[in-house]
């Protein structure tokens, strides 16, 4: 069905037993995101939040908790978008399918964002102060809207055809932020806000933002698509919805006619505050920054308004669902954009950005008889260069020459690369790099490194299915546990420097050089507590992997330089927390005992948790 409101959404969710109402009085701080979690951990429904302490208006959240309700929101409009994409990446499909495509195209020009007269748009002028305010982690510097689509224009060309919709999120409290004034955006600046801003920073003039919250569920979706540059986000959000993105303009602002709520403001040249910390999708707090300041103009709210939102943290979390949901629907759209690679897999549980898996072609065959990586380096230097992907630490990348193996599968994608790559060979790092802003693990903000692992070619060996003896009786070295055959993880002392890490290393080293399984154990972690490491697959590829700056963190046994390149017999991946690491996300004990209620006989969720 076509939802004219995020209310039509939840009535619709309601009637089909995809939500529930919490009628008790909820504190937004900690306590709705604290609900929020849980909630979602158990995979639950959408919730609504009709008595916010301190606010007039509900609230609502894990929306898209799940990609099964994901699914359902756009079940009307889902295959038509996925046909749209797939005519985008293969346009011959016109000349096959004509009338499909005459069909497609009648659609996408009635999707067009529409101006509208605001005659009959009734929003009403309020403060920051009478939002839901949701503090969502202990730590968390204050108050964020986590579920924004925020509106820019390019100056040099203004208007919609131009503009960038994106979720950046926005922090309203806390810090020394003057209330209702002032707010905070966090922004990488290669994002389209980013590149905006850079425009009106060089032409000396302050960049126009427009915060929108709540609206059709496919705005929020189209803030997050990672969609080509020469397609407007406001034309997705109307194909996605089947229904124009209907807007106006007051006080030189774009308004959003749909949202529930409108904060307007301006960003001047140069201008920053302190924004943060924020507990962040790769299950740490991103600390505090400086980061640029929105002088808040007005706040709006349409009659009944809701507030929607989400929490992020260790994955997986609702966002988690959003990026199955992309991957649903763009399908190939990745692997069309880099010639030769055929699957790829940003790790929902390393944090997403930290670790790719991807199989490639290998085609070089006429010059690669001994079978070792020669096209898949290419490719992986394409998607290393590519968007988001860009953003990635660990590429692990392969050539399936009978396409059977599937980097979803990652159990069995990381035994078929351990078995086939020659650690002599195939390790290849860029150093003194960008990392993600939110990844604490390099050596400054933005700064870190990458390493590439490309296996290609016959079995070369045995992998481990238990510990090794060898493993088990080191000195300063114990609990050693298998996690995946070939991987196994070791516990030791707390990282105090890398110096000492360097002699702990050499004395693991001592330890190994001649052990007889070492051919079999490829991959050796280091980690603070090797039994919750070693509990289950996820807590692994969250330890090994949002823990390590590769070029600093990527030791060897019996490793050598030869021109310039790094090789070993066996790595080993120091994943312990160091000193400079990020916080890790906890929740707090007082407020899950107060959320208990909730959930008790009586409570709005009872039974749920069962």
């Amino acid at each position: 069905m076509v939802y004219n409101s995020l209310e039509d959404c939840l009535i619709d969710l309601e009637k089909n037993g995809h939500l529930i109402r919490i009628k008790e009085e909820v504190d937004p701080y900690l306590e709705m995101a604290a609900i929020h979690l849980k909630v979602h951990e158990a995979q639950g429904p959408a919730l609504l939040f009709e008595n916010v302490k301190g606010s007039n208006f509900r609230a609502a959240s894990n929306i898209f908790g799940t990609i099964e309700r994901s699914k359902f929101i756009f079940r009307k409009r889902f295959k038509f978008i996925q046909q749209l994409i797939q005519l985008r990446n293969n346009p011959q499909k016109i000349f096959h399918q004509p009338f499909n495509s005459i069909k497609t195209g009648i659609s996408f020009l009635s999707s067009l964002p529409k101006k509208i007269s605001p005659t009959n748009i009734i929003h009403n002028e309020i403060k920051i102060t009478d939002l839901p305010l949701i503090h969502h982690w202990p730590k968390d510097g204050g108050a964020f809207v986590t579920l924004p689509q925020v509106y820019t224009e390019d100056i040099a060309q203004p208007g919609v055809q131009h503009s960038n919709l994106g979720m950046y999120r926005i922090q309203l409290t806390g810090n020394n932020y003057i209330l209702n004034e002032e707010a905070g955006l966090h922004y990488q600046i290669h994002r389209g806000i980013g590149v905006h801003q850079t425009k009106a920073n060089e032409a000396g003039l302050p960049l126009k933002v427009s915060v929108f919250v709540g609206g059709p569920p496919a705005h929020s979706l189209a803030a997050v698509m990672p969609l080509p540059e020469d397609v407007s986000e406001l034309m997705f959000a109307g194909l996605l919805s089947g229904k124009r993105f209907r807007y106006f303009y007051t006080d030189g602002f774009c308004i959003s006619a749909d949202a529930d709520f409108i904060i307007t403001g301006e960003v001047y040249p140069n201008e920053n505050k302190p924004e943060g910390p924020f507990g962040d999708h790769l299950g740490y707090y991103s600390l505090q920054h400086d980061f640029p300041l929105m002088h808040v103009r007005k706040v709006y709210a349409k009659k009944n308004a809701i507030w929607s939102f989400t929490v992020v943290g260790r994955p997986p979390q609702e966002d988690t669902s959003f990026g199955n949901l992309i991957h649903e629907l763009t399908g190939e759209a990745v692997t069309k954009e880099i010639p030769g690679l055929q699957q790829i897999n940003a790790v929902d549980a390393a944090g997403v950005h930290p670790l790719l898996l991807a199989t490639g072609s290998e085609r070089y065959t006429p010059y690669n008889k001994t079978k070792q990586p020669a096209e898949i380096l290419t490719i992986a230097n394409h998607i290393l260069g590519t968007g988001q992907l860009s953003l990635a630490k660990f590429l692990f990348i392969t050539a399936d020459d009978e396409r059977k193996i599937s980097p979803q599968n990652i159990p069995s994608f990381f035994d078929y690369v351990l078995k086939r790559i020659d650690l002599l060979r195939d390790i290849h790092f860029y150093t003194n790099t960008t990392i993600d802003t939110l990844d604490y693990s390099g050596t400054s903000l933005n700064r870190g490194s990458k390493v590439v692992f490309a296996a290609y070619g016959d079995v070369v060996r045995d992998l481990c299915t238990s510990t090794p003896s060898e493993f088990s009786s080191l000195q300063n070295f114990e609990n050693a546990r298998l996690i995946l055959p070939g991987i196994i993880c070791l516990q030791t002392n707390r990282f105090s420097n890398y110096e000492n890490t360097e002699k702990e290393m050499q004395q693991l080293n001592e330890q190994l050089k001649f052990a007889q399984t070492l051919q079999q154990t490829p991959f050796i972690i280091i980690c603070d507590d090797a039994s919750f490491v070693a509990k289950n697959l996820n807590n692994f590829l969250w330890s090994a992997f949002t823990r390590c700056n590769p070029a600093y963190d990527i030791y060897g046994v019996n490793s050598f330089y030869n021109y310039k390149h790094w090789g070993c017999d066996a790595v080993i991946l120091d994943a312990r927390i160091k000193p400079h690491h990020a916080p890790v996300l906890k929740k707090d004990a007082a407020t899950e005992k107060k959320i208990e209620r909730i959930f008790n006989k009586e409570g709005s969720l009872y039974g749920l948790l069962k």
